[in-house]
């Protein structure tokens, strides 16, 4: 193992969660991540998990994120940018 690889330990029990929604708070030390699933047909979504990250770590996701997205487009098509973008990611400030 080198210096830059890290041991992974994922618990048996580990269930993975679907999210088709997400809502983003954030404050000055912190952003929240809240993954939701909505239910289609009626006006409700349940939590699925809340994330919380530090600033830099929100600003190291979100070059992840930009990095593997185009490694995506090129491997199989582009994609556009949703016009249901505003329903599915919600962002709020100074939570507490």
């Amino acid at each position: 193992m080198t210096s830059n690889e890290i041991q992974v330990t994922i618990p048996p029990n580990l269930e993975p969660v679907y999210s088709n929604m997400i809502q983003i708070a954030y404050k000055e030390d912190e952003f929240t991540f809240m993954f939701l699933h909505q239910i289609p047909g009626i006006n409700q979504a349940r939590g699925k998990a809340v994330v919380s990250i530090s600033p830099t770590h929100a600003k190291n996701l979100l070059q992840v994120l930009q990095r593997t997205v185009g490694e995506y487009e090129q491997k199989f098509r582009p994609l556009e940018a949703s016009q249901e973008k505003a329903q599915n990611v919600t962002s709020m400030t100074g939570y507490s």
